[in-house]
């Protein structure tokens, strides 16, 4: 019979009700999931067992299914609710990538602050965020790691704890393996691959412009690839060797090819009615297990219809 691995989680306190009791398995080999909760709670009634998935209290490799036939393989992980409903995330502008105890990653749509300013506070990638956790219990706290300009999407990690998020920052040249972005540019790029270096300062209208000067800006190294070239657009790869504000669409400009939708740095056209630049890969190392985690996303679909 399956042992438990994990006993309990303290759960949600907003209405004063007891600790979620969450139970973990560890699958051991190929089998049906109804057929391994029958075997792993052997002391439970069937219909009992069936209802957890109905109401939505099981998770497998960490999502909610009612899948009574699910097929499991060695390795899976079953988590049960014993208590009520898992929380689970839904939101239409942000999407859940991944999640443990001390870390989430998530696809931040474009339009989207990633965190609130002055004027705005809520409808934030982190308020999002954070009112899931709250949800989830009061207790739990949330911290933002890094940031992605409003008007790109892609993948963005948060902290649940202060050793995550001290962890992640203070090393995040060392701790973050690769960034790749994606985005369309007007033109052809010639030649279709290469390096662009230069130093990046802001201007009093928060502009940011490249310089050659050391003293006046911070060093940026932007790597580039050709993806596709169609319609007088190009789709292009792109790898930072370091993290500037605004460093990709600097760096597109100086090279005289700007991100369409990009008004502020000199495009000319925005036939998808947004900024086309996506954070798509991200791999770093945990701050904590010390595991190397890497998330990939998709090429948002009107980039491809560009280059088609």
């Amino acid at each position: 019979m399956p042992r438990p691995v994990i006993k309990t989680k303290p759960g949600a306190e907003r209405r004063a009700l007891r600790p979620d009791t969450i139970v973990t398995f560890a699958v051991a080999g190929p089998s049906k999931l109804l057929e391994f909760l029958f075997a792993a709670m052997p002391d439970r009634k069937r219909t009992n067992i069936k209802e957890l998935l109905k109401y939505d209290q099981v998770m497998v490799n960490g999502t909610v299914t009612r899948q009574f036939d699910a097929t499991l393989q060695a390795g899976d992980e079953v988590r049960i609710n014993l208590t009520r409903a898992f929380v689970t995330f839904y939101n239409r502008r942000v999407q859940l990538v991944y999640e443990d105890d001390d870390l989430l990653v998530v696809n931040k749509g474009y339009g989207l602050l990633s965190i609130g300013n002055d004027k705005i506070r809520e409808g934030t990638a982190y308020s999002i965020v954070r009112d899931y956790l709250k949800n989830k219990d009061p207790r739990n706290k949330v911290f933002i790691v890094h940031r992605l300009d409003q008007h790109t999407s892609g993948l963005m990690v948060f902290a649940k704890n202060i050793e995550a998020k001290e962890g992640l920052q203070h090393n995040w040249n060392n701790m973050v393996r690769r960034r790749q972005y994606v985005c369309v540019v007007e033109g052809k790029l010639v030649p279709p691959a290469g390096d662009v270096k230069s130093y990046l300062a802001e201007n009093s209208e928060h502009v940011v412009y490249s310089t050659d000067n050391p003293e006046e800006g911070q060093f940026a190294l932007t790597r580039y690839k050709t993806v596709a070239s169609a319609n007088g657009y190009t789709l292009v790869e792109v790898e930072l060797e370091t993290g500037r504000k605004n460093q990709i669409r600097v760096h597109m400009k100086d090279l005289g090819h700007p991100i369409a939708g990009d008004r502020r740095y000199g495009a000319r056209t925005s036939p998808i009615h947004r900024l086309a630049l996506h954070a798509r890969t991200l791999e770093f190392i945990h701050p904590v297990t010390r595991k190397l985690l890497s998330f990939s996303t998709p090429v948002p679909a009107p980039f491809q219809s560009m280059v088609k």
